[in-house]
């Protein structure tokens, strides 16, 4: 199944799309896809619907994050051997964990709004996943069956608030606009191999990061294992889980966004984002 949700902003409805590509609206069958929805078994209820009889919804309805507000909002730093090496960072011997706020998630073709002062913000395209069940010290060969679906994440980074002042990490990571999920959460059945997926990022229409989760320093699975030794992973819960090469911190000299920039990324079966860079008074 492929999720998502539509409609303005702080009225999204959910969805879920057709074997044709149509949106159908799911709000007379669940009320959103929130913890609740995850943890009473939502999603085995859906696969009893008949999507072809209900509504569709309107070409060009905004869409909305792909699933409402999850309790926690955690990120993996420094996953990609190559993205380590391009900012001369050492390799991770064991995951690097952070939190993004839940308030920076935004819709995956809403604009990014650079924060008031910024300098030096960044873009970083992931795959993230989002929690079905309850995981707390879980294993590997078990953690996957704790995943609801896969989306799509931009962890958006302002650089100078990240890793010039003192603090730790979060200070660049949880501005509003810092986290579009989406278009659509895709349970792991449509998926395949996560650790075989492509994933890349244009700025302005030149590819500049192209890479596959293959990768990754550590897997999905290691991730949600690792990760729920230190926290009670709920239903609802996102993880986005690092990002390949060619970040605007790697290049030589460094690039970052300006207003008017667009971004445009994917991962394979997960579907495209596309937002525009605005600046902090055109919010």
């Amino acid at each position: 199944m492929k999720l998502v949700r539509h409609g303005p902003k702080g009225n999204e409805r959910p969805g879920i799309v057709d074997a044709a590509g149509n949106i159908r609206d799911l709000s007379g069958v669940c009320d959103d896809f929130t913890s609740v929805f995850f943890a009473h078994d939502g999603l085995r209820k859906l696969r009893d619907v008949q999507v072809s009889s209900l509504p569709v919804v309107g070409k060009g309805t905004r869409l909305g994050a792909c699933i409402a507000q999850p309790g926690n909002f955690i990120a993996i730093g420094l996953n990609y051997v190559q993205h380590a090496r391009e900012t001369n960072a050492p390799i991770p011997t064991d995951p690097i964990l952070f939190n993004k706020a839940p308030s920076c998630i935004s819709g995956p073709f809403d604009p990014v709004v650079l924060p008031k002062n910024s300098t030096k913000t960044d873009w970083e395209v992931e795959l993230a996943l989002v929690i079905g069940k309850e995981a707390h010290c879980v294993d590997e060969a078990s953690a996957l069956d704790c995943v609801a679906g896969y989306c799509v994440c931009n962890d958006v980074s302002e650089r100078e608030f990240q890793l010039e002042r003192s603090g730790q990490w979060v200070k660049g990571k949880m501005a509003p606009t810092f986290g579009p999920l989406g278009p659509w959460l895709v349970t792991p059945d449509e998926i395949g191999d996560v650790q075989n997926l492509r994933l890349w990022l244009e700025l302005n229409g030149r590819r500049i990061q192209d890479s596959s989760t293959s990768d990754m320093i550590f897997s999905v699975a290691h991730l949600v294992a690792d990760t729920s030794q230190y926290v009670v992973l709920q239903p609802g819960d996102v993880i986005t889980t690092g990002t390949p090469p060619g970040v605007g911190l790697g290049m030589k000299p460094p690039q970052f966004l300006k207003p008017g920039d667009v971004m445009r990324l994917g991962v394979e079966g997960l579907g495209v984002q596309e937002q525009r860079v605005i600046r902090w008074e055109e919010r």
